[in-house]
């Protein structure tokens, strides 16, 4: 009895300690890999690549450039006669009085969360210089989907060090594809996100739409506890005569997936993460999902009588009302939209063999989002040089949506769940995925340089879910870490 009791009494007691303790060890030996003491990102690992299950051998790979390595800070945007737009940008904290009525601690772009909306034209060359004058742990822009050179990518330790208070950096890029784009900094991403550094990006095409189309930008992000569209708490109302064409530019800055009802109107999806679809078609009561970080392009005509309400299924507050007159009676329980069949096929198209192929799951390990079962710093890159054609598995076994993000590149997507796309070619940057779900990615291997490659759940990133896309030959003289300050995915 007196033996039971001791086991009781001490050595349950024991064993807790023991799991707890494990468990600590665990917590903090994996929490290291999302917060290295100095890692340079160009060589953090060439090991452990059979973990990223290749398809093809490291012996295939050729030897770095003749000549020696390039560094990414070199590689900038080149001289050109186009019209050069300039833009100031100074990141501080910030005070802010919602339309709500209440008040919060923000870090803003030029005192507002979002930042300023930047528009440009197809072909410009891009200037903008950005301030920090008091973020204490340094700031950097990303331009989200816009395919810039290494150097103006915005990344903490990888492109750039992070601007520290008093300091100042300015990026120059080419607008070369028309779309809908945002900004972000690129440094603790998933706190500075959430505290408001983010902005629309919107470039023009050259050749101007149809007058009678009018159009506008719907931003959603997280600041802090309170969800805002376009830095409000209460919505969005948008004119519209009775007939006219709206083009609503949608663009999802939060890390959840929201799903979006169109009432009032049939619409199109006329373009996803900037890039146009082919002869879209009509769609009614269909679910719009949008993954974070990506953006979807709605035409909506306007009806000759009542308004449209757009909402997001899972709260009815943000509602965006275009037009006026009565409300429309909202439909419920619709088809979630699908890019597999919808629009048309182009002529002529077909898609190169690969040269390059690598399968990535993401997926939870314990106290991480993971890639392949590993987390940042031990997750190998995949490795291309300039010219490859690369196919990348993407599969989600767990661990909540993971939106798919490659930075400094548009790629192709193939098929889902072994399923060609049989309607218009679907270009993105971001790709949402769900449990389940597996996706073939067709990239071109054309913008040397050294990029991420992150779930846009910031959180998730920040968890783990973060590795690189390497070009060989191509360097960084930037560290990441706690040594150097720079924590771009933190």
């Amino acid at each position: 009895m007196n033996r039971r009791r001791t086991v009781v009494y001490v050595g349950i007691p024991m064993l807790l300690v023991v799991l707890i303790g494990a468990a600590l060890i665990t917590y903090f030996w994996q929490m290291r890999l999302q917060k290295p003491v100095d890692m340079n990102m160009a060589h953090h690992t060439m090991t452990g690549m059979a973990g990223m299950e290749h398809m093809e051998h490291m012996a295939g790979m050729k030897n770095s450039p003749a000549g020696g390595e390039v560094s990414c800070d070199s590689l900038t945007a080149p001289e050109s006669s186009a019209p050069i737009r300039k833009f100031e940008l100074t990141a501080a904290r910030t005070t802010l009085k919602l339309d709500n009525g209440k008040t919060v601690k923000a870090w803003t772009f030029n005192g507002s969360s979002p930042g300023p909306e930047l528009r440009v034209t197809e072909g410009d060359r891009v200037v903008i210089t950005l301030h920090n004058k008091d973020i204490e742990d340094g700031v950097t822009i990303h331009w989200h989907g816009i395919e810039v050179p290494c150097s103006q990518d915005g990344i903490a330790g990888l492109t750039q060090d992070a601007v520290p208070p008093g300091s100042q950096f300015t990026y120059t890029f080419i607008a070369t594809t028309p779309g809908t784009y945002w900004y972000h900094s690129h440094q603790m991403s998933s706190i500075q996100v959430s505290k408001g550094l983010l902005g629309a990006l919107i470039v023009e095409p050259k050749a101007k739409s149809d007058a009678s189309t009018s159009e506008t930008t719907a931003l959603y992000q997280q600041l802090g506890s309170t969800m805002l569209v376009n830095g409000s708490a209460k919505g969005l109302t948008v004119p519209g005569l009775p007939g006219e064409l709206v083009r609503l530019r949608l663009i999802n800055a939060g890390n959840e997936t929201m799903e979006f009802n169109v009432d009032g109107a049939s619409f199109r999806v006329v373009a996803m993460d900037g890039h146009d679809l082919h002869e879209p078609g009509l769609l009614d009561g269909v679910i719009v999902p949008i993954g974070a970080g990506q953006r979807y392009d709605l035409l909506i005509q306007v009806p000759n009588t009542g308004k449209v309400i757009i909402t997001r299924t899972s709260a009815k507050s943000l509602p965006i009302t275009i037009g006026s007159g009565g409300d429309p009676q909202h439909s419920a329980g619709g088809q979630l939209f699908s890019f597999i069949d919808y629009g048309t096929p182009l002529p002529n198209d077909t898609i190169l063999q690969t040269d390059r192929r690598f399968n990535l799951k993401l997926g939870q390990n314990l106290f991480v989002k993971s890639i392949n079962g590993k987390a940042f710093s031990d997750i190998p890159p995949m490795t291309v040089k300039e010219g490859d054609r690369v196919l990348i598995t993407v599969s989600n076994a767990g661990g909540g949506d993971h939106p798919f993000h490659v930075h400094g590149h548009v790629f192709r997507v193939l098929s889902k769940n072994g399923v060609a796309l049989h309607g218009s070619p679907v270009y993105l940057d971001t790709l949402l995925t769900k449990k389940g779900e597996t996706y073939e990615l067709y990239l071109e291997a054309n913008n040397p340089g050294l990029w991420m490659v992150h779930c846009h759940n910031l959180k998730h990133a920040s968890m783990g879910m973060s590795m690189m896309l390497n070009y060989e030959g191509i360097t960084t003289p930037y560290r990441v870490g706690t040594q150097s300050g720079n924590l771009p995915d933190l």
